[in-house]
């Protein structure tokens, strides 16, 4: 029976309420691709915000399950670009600077955000504000206020999908089996989970330079504070200024700490950390009150190991030593997993042998059956129901990762209460919770 497009869109909200009051799940076969029907009305309708390395990627994904009919970029030479890649907007897309305009447009169903990091909360909500599912790339959040405000546009738009850019998630044959033999019990209690995420670079000072054409600064800036434009402060770089990041422990934190807090089940609301040591990190320029003195220099962290210790006792170390990955380490086993290999003698020996079936994988699905990244996004369109990279679970990580941050930039232990979402007994660290975005740049509290 052939839906139309607009009909999945419909109904995906009827889904999504059948699920919740009745849990009953439509059932809709492993290998059908959502909305992939052959009439062009029968695919959602999409637009790409941020058209840099990692949004032209994901865009292109996208296209494989609907059709990109608009592209925005803050550089113009970027969202040209995507808009005449054969792949994405095939010369047909429209190009947009400014994001607001693709939000305006009533048949556009679906946003992909891959800005930097302080354009993502603001964005997402005001695309749910505007009846838009999202797929936003990780880290959702620069602060942890953010994850608050994006916590509460979630609540009251649960009709609309808010799926998050974690796609290790969906990496069955490394992740997903790590996480099941830990939620398995077989590696016995998780005494220590190690999250080796790298250190950033060191560099600078870097000149002022003329802002580059087609480039737009001042939107580019957005929130963050007015500053002279540094080549090496945007696009890419834009990752080892605290600024506009939390440097590693965002970046790739927000991967391998979300591994490790969904494996330990301290990823949903009241969980994290109770108390975080930044002791022992050190930053490449120097730091007066938690601030970088100077301002023509990476200033995130590049050489850190920050314990967080959770009410159950168990330890969870963020660090920039060792190699890439997460080591689980319990009273039978430990194993080791990254994105190319797991190891350990679990391993070796097949301790989860007749344990990780498809049952097993569509338990860490909540209740969907194993596939790709974005196929699951656009089946949770769809059917209705929480993706696998769900925006409340990363919430809680992103927690951990800005806590450890701020530890970082402070040099000392603070103390977290989940429950309150608060940093407690510490003002001055409390007081990193939030900044004031500039005038013109506030994100919406719904």
């Amino acid at each position: 029976m052939r839906t139309t497009r607009r009909g999945f869109i419909g109904t995906s909200a009827a889904g999504a309420a059948a699920v919740t009051t009745s849990g009953f799940v439509p059932y809709i076969p492993a290998t059908a691709t959502a909305f992939a029907n052959q009439e062009a009305n029968d695919r959602p309708r999409i637009a790409c915000i941020g058209t840099g390395s990692m949004g032209m990627g994901d865009a292109i994904q996208h296209a494989q399950f609907g059709d990109i009919l608009a592209v925005c970029d803050v550089d113009k030479d970027r969202a040209e670009r995507a808009k005449y890649d054969v792949r994405i907007g095939k010369g047909k897309a429209d190009a947009y600077g400014d994001y607001r305009k693709v939000l305006e447009r009533p048949d556009i169903d679906v946003v992909s955000i891959v800005t930097t990091d302080p354009w993502h909360v603001k964005i997402a909500i005001e695309a749910l504000q505007a009846g838009k599912h999202v797929f936003c790339q990780k880290p959702l959040s620069l602060t942890l206020e953010e994850n608050q405000l994006a916590w509460a546009a979630a609540e009251k738009f649960p009709k609309l999908q808010f799926f998050i850019g974690t796609q290790q998630r969906a990496q069955k044959d490394q992740f997903c089996r790590a996480v099941n033999i830990v939620h398995k019990g077989l590696l016995g209690d998780i005494q220590r989970v190690t999250t080796s995420i790298g250190a950033s670079p060191v560099g600078g000072p870097f000149p002022i330079e003329n802002v580059p054409g087609g480039l737009d600064w001042e939107m580019w800036l957005g929130q963050a504070p007015k500053v002279p434009f540094r080549n090496r402060r945007c696009h890419y770089e834009f990752r080892w200024w605290y600024e506009y990041s939390g440097g590693k422990f965002t970046d790739w934190g927000a991967h391998h700490v979300d591994i490790a807090q969904w494996a330990l089940k301290e990823d949903a609301k009241g969980k994290g950390p109770i108390e975080i040591n930044g002791v022992d990190a050190r930053h490449p320029v120097p730091f007066k009150d938690g601030y970088p003195t100077v301002d023509d220099a990476y200033n995130t962290a590049y050489d850190f190991s920050v314990p967080c210790k959770f009410a159950s006792g168990v330890e969870l170390i963020v660090t920039s030593r060792g190699d890439n990955g997460i080591l689980f380490e319990g009273t039978k086993g430990r194993l080791f997993v990254n994105r190319s290999k797991i190891t350990g003698i679990p391993i070796e020996e097949g301790w989860d042998k007749e344990k990780f079936g498809d049952d097993d994988l569509k338990a860490l699905y909540k209740g969907k059956p194993f596939e790709g990244h974005k196929q699951n996004f656009y089946r949770c369109i769809r059917e209705g129901g929480l993706p696998v990279s769900d925006v409340y679970s990363h919430i809680i990580a992103m927690n951990t990762c800005h806590l450890a941050a701020i530890a970082a930039r402070l040099g000392r232990t603070i103390t977290w209460d989940p429950a309150a979402e608060k940093i407690v007994g510490d003002d001055q660290a409390a007081a990193f919770a939030s900044r004031k975005p500039r005038e013109g740049y506030e994100i919406p509290r719904v």
